[in-house]
């Protein structure tokens, strides 16, 4: 689905000339009626209830609308905005950031939370890795792919170990 989101996003923009905003405009609008009759007809959003044939085709089609329209508001960030790579990571990832104080501090439908942070993942993740890889002239770090995986990889693993440590302190001391 990410690659077929992706070839859909550019098809979107450069063969049928809607550019990255209106793609992303119509996407955001399919994937909202999608959310709704599947929500009519399985009357749940959740991943963990997903028991029928029906939910399974909502829940892939879901899948698949929200990564196009990562691709095209990632594109649409970096590229048509004025925010470029990192002004497009910073925004993305503080939406993100958003969602998940929301999780802890709010009593919003952790559904609907879920849905929100798979959706802005996408073009997190574009705008990020572009970030990192693309060279100074296009606004990037200019890490390359394998200094970007590094800085990632390393990025994970702190990540991971806290998590792991946060896991196991709470397991410890209830």
């Amino acid at each position: 689905t990410s690659t077929a989101g992706t070839t859909m996003s550019d098809f979107m923009d450069r063969t049928l000339g809607l550019g990255y905003a209106s793609g992303s405009l119509i996407l955001i609008s399919l994937l909202i009626a999608i959310f709704a009759v599947w929500r009519l007809s399985e009357k749940t959003l959740s991943v963990n209830n997903i028991h029928t044939t029906k939910g399974e085709l909502f829940y892939w089609a879901a899948i698949l609308i929200s990564n196009t329209l990562g691709t095209a508001l990632g594109d649409y960030l970096a590229d048509d905005s004025g925010l470029g790579f990192a002004g497009g990571a910073l925004l993305i990832g503080s939406a993100i950031a958003a969602v998940v104080l929301a999780k802890f501090y709010t009593r919003i439908s952790t559904v609907l939370l879920f849905w929100l942070a798979f959706v802005l993942t996408r073009p997190f993740g574009a705008t990020l890795g572009d970030f990192l890889t693309k060279s100074h002239e296009k606004g990037g770090l200019d890490f390359g792919t394998v200094g970007s995986s590094l800085v990632l990889a390393g990025v994970l693993v702190v990540l991971v170990s806290f998590a792991a440590k946060a896991r196991s302190a709470e397991e410890m001391y209830g």
